[in-house]
């Protein structure tokens, strides 16, 4: 590499972390630095999805990110849309488990009960008198190492719990179980207070909890949609964007990566001083194992769940429950003994004030980890089912305006037993490829700000090794 050439750096994936990655890059290596971002779809956004839905913005990916961490907030200021922040109206969400739909426990962190007594109505007397009993049992035998969510709990608390309140909400986050879930990766906080020596967990989520009486809002949105996002971070990092690139191959230079793009048969190739991967880890991995088997073998650890997001709107005096949706557990079934297709409903018009102005929008979610079968059936099957489980919780039959359908296949990973040691040794071998980074969401959070937190971190170590090697 010339120590006079502006660097020449390729994006592997368009989504919310490798436009992150380019608009830090930007920024650390300034305007002459040559960014190429390669995305095989025919957008840019991955995740981040704001379709068109009766002539009105309406989010199919991710729909919101948690407010309470720092990352988004800071990245939508530094790029102006303050402006578009919004964050939940008042509306609570509703919880169907134990055959009855009710108010989501309050004091639950992720839905382990801080205050036995606000989860006594989702529970059975059984259930709730286990999770009564919980700080009264033998202190934890806590040694720090990891577990799944399910298995502490089911042993402290029993599998109501489990059931009824956690295995909906990790459902909602991660398309996942809690018998599968690592703890340490999906609910650090609780591992931390139990770190701290936290004698139960019920003592554990009470120390998760916010202290202030008026504590910051959880959620925030953009009111054009997330995908609004997307287009800022494209057009303040300048990058040349190359939609519909695959890219098929990852070559090691003596300074640098050559990189094969396009058509399989007769691909493209570049040569570029340094990489950001920032795609799904099945994509990583296909692209890592001609350079280091060893970090390929580690991303074959991360499965992925697919899923389904159907989006309805219904007639203006349309009699919309009073709620901002409702989480279903798995096991639920519907008055003819059917389970429920749809896992979440999010009442987009009651838990945003900036969509309820347009209309009446409605998200349903459908599939967890294993769950294909499902997913393979036609859109017009799908709306059906969000239709008849929406019918079974109101008592409404409703008449839908307008469908949508967007499907996520391998959109969301699983962070099972030990991920966090998987990805620290894959962040060390990682190490070792010079000028060769990685973001996104297999790593350390699935969220919007987890994103953006390893991207910004991969651009800040790819940037220093590219100004040392000049």
């Amino acid at each position: 590499m010339s120590s006079t050439a502006a660097p020449r750096i390729a994006i592997i994936g368009g989504g919310v972390s490798g436009l992150t990655a380019a608009y830090r890059l930007r920024g650390l290596l300034g305007p002459g630095a040559q960014l190429t971002v390669f995305e095989q779809a025919d957008r840019l956004g991955g995740k981040l999805d704001t379709a068109e839905l009766a002539g009105q913005p309406f989010d199919l990916g991710a729909e919101a990110f948690l407010a309470r961490r720092p990352e988004a907030l800071a990245l939508i200021g530094e790029l102006g849309m303050t402006d578009q922040l919004a964050h939940p109206a008042k509306a609570a969400p509703r919880l169907r488990a134990g055959g009855r739909t009710v108010g989501l426990p309050a004091r639950t962190a992720m839905g382990v009960p801080a205050d036995p007594d606000t989860a006594a109505e989702v529970l059975s007397p059984v259930g709730a008198e286990r999770v009564h009993k919980e700080p009264l049992l033998p202190g934890l035998n806590w040694d720090r190492s990891d577990i799944t969510v399910g298995e502490l709990l089911r042993a402290r608390m029993g599998g109501e719990v489990v059931e009824r309140l956690v295995d909906p909400l990790l459902g909602g986050v991660y398309a996942g179980r809690a018998d599968q879930l690592s703890l340490r990766a999906t609910m650090p906080a609780l591992a931390k207070a139990l770190d701290d020596g936290a004698r139960s967990l019920t003592e554990a989520a009470r120390r998760t909890l916010p202290t202030s009486p008026n504590p910051a809002p959880v959620f925030g949105t953009l009111t054009g949609g997330l995908s609004t996002l997307i287009r800022a971070l494209s057009r303040a990092s300048g990058v040349q964007i190359r939609l519909g690139q695959p890219v098929r191959q990852l070559g090691r230079l003596a300074e640098g990566w050559r990189v094969s793009y396009g058509a399989e048969l007769f691909p493209e190739s570049g040569e570029f001083d340094g990489v950001v991967l920032a795609v799904p880890a099945p994509s990583a991995r296909r692209l890592l194992t001609d350079v280091s088997l060893r970090a390929a073998g580690l991303l074959a650890g991360v499965d992925l769940a697919s899923m389904a997001v159907v989006g309805v709107t219904l007639a203006g005096d349309a009699p919309l429950p009073s709620a901002s949706g409702v989480l279903i557990a798995e096991k639920e079934r519907r008055r003819d003994g059917t389970p429920f297709a749809t896992k979440a409903f999010t009442f987009s018009s009651r838990k945003w004030d900036h969509v309820g102005a347009r209309g009446v929008f409605i998200r349903g979610s459908i599939g967890r980890y294993g769950e294909t079968a499902m997913l393979q059936r036609e859109d017009s099957e799908l709306v059906a089912m969000v239709l008849r489980d929406l019918a079974e919780l109101t008592d409404i039959d409703f008449t839908p305006t307008h469908t949508v359908v967007r499907r996520w296949g391998g959109g969301l990973p699983q962070y099972h037993l030990n991920h966090l040691s998987t990805v620290d040794s894959l962040e060390r071998e990682i190490g070792t490829l010079p000028r060769l980074e990685m973001a996104g969401a297999a790593l350390h959070g699935v969220g919007i700000p987890a994103c953006i937190a390893t991207a910004t971190a991969a651009a800040e170590r790819l940037a220093a090794d590219v100004r040392d090697a000049r």
